[in-house]
């Protein structure tokens, strides 16, 4: 079955991205929050991200209206139910999310196609809590998800292969490289991604290198566009300790485990951009100046 109208849960910063981009896309798209004030929130960066557009030339003022009239915003999980395809991004909690499927699981019909946005849980465990693990799969998107290109699209060992094909060409609908990932905990991205994240901080704790120097030897000598000490920031270190914790529990391999210093920044409040302060003191949005431990 072809999807045609998108259902979003969760209009934070993820899911309003998908649910801007869904729209965007040329679908009919519902997102869903849980308060009105949440739900308000979220649709405000939406219009803020499209009168930017509209501002640089990229969109016209009749499309970014076109968009914005495809895109309906709730409080009501009821009004999911005639959606095709429902995308969650909500709390990175399996029991949240696990809750959240069964209802909509018992709300919607037989065809409805389940995705979670998740970075880190396995979708398998997600997905048994509802009757339909061969209609559940994985839609990993990127931060800020209008502007990054990749799609994770994991499959389980129940997913039909006929459900998993139709989710990879809606990705590719939505503008995405729609890159195919089986259910193993941190798909792609993170698998590679957090050890070397995780490894910049050990060279930190072990006086390989400073804050600044790690940073500018990734982005010097490796041409990546941040270093690894700026992009914990970015992500926050609270979202990558959780990460860890969470692969290390899979894999029980030291690469996953958080390395102390992380753990204690976390518990210090220390979560990077977000707070404040991370590996960088960000009181000065313009000019970050790396922490002397």
């Amino acid at each position: 079955m072809a999807i045609r109208k998108v259902g979003v849960v969760g209009c934070g910063l993820m899911g309003s991205g998908i649910a801007q981009v869904a729209a965007a896309s040329g679908f009919p798209t519902v997102v869903r929050e849980v308060n009105a004030e949440l739900l308000d929130k979220g649709l405000k960066s939406i219009d803020k991200n499209l009168n930017r557009l509209a501002e640089k030339g990229t969109i016209t003022e009749a499309a970014k209206d076109e968009i914005r009239g495809r895109l309906k915003g709730t409080t009501k999980v009821e009004d999911l139910q005639d959606c095709d395809v429902i995308i969650e991004a909500i709390i990175e909690q399996l029991p949240a999310k696990r809750e959240l499927f069964g209802a909509l699981d018992a709300l919607c019909p037989p065809s409805t196609i389940f995705a979670s946005n998740t970075s880190s849980l396995t979708i398998t465990e997600i997905a048994s809590a509802t009757k339909r693990p061969h209609r559940f799969v994985g839609l990993h998107f990127f931060n800020p998800v209008p502007v990054m290109k990749l799609v994770e699209v994991v499959r389980t060992i129940a997913t039909e292969p006929a459900v998993y094909e139709e989710v990879v060409a809606f990705g590719t609908k939505l503008g995405k490289t729609a890159v195919r990932a089986q259910d193993s905990t941190g798909f792609i991205v993170n698998r590679l991604l957090v050890p070397y994240l995780l490894d910049a901080i050990r060279a930190l704790e072990e006086g390989v290198g400073s804050i600044e120097d790690i940073d500018k030897s990734m982005m010097l000598g490796c041409g990546h566009p941040m270093g690894p000490l700026t992009l914990l920031d970015f992500v926050g270190l609270d979202t990558t300790y959780y990460i860890s914790q969470i692969m290390f529990d899979e894999f029980k391999e030291r690469r996953f485990a958080a390395p102390p210093l992380l753990k204690r920044m976390v518990l210090a409040g220390w979560n990077g951009r977000k707070s404040g302060r991370g590996f960088y003191d960000h009181s000065d949005p313009g000019n970050p100046k790396a922490i002397k431990f």
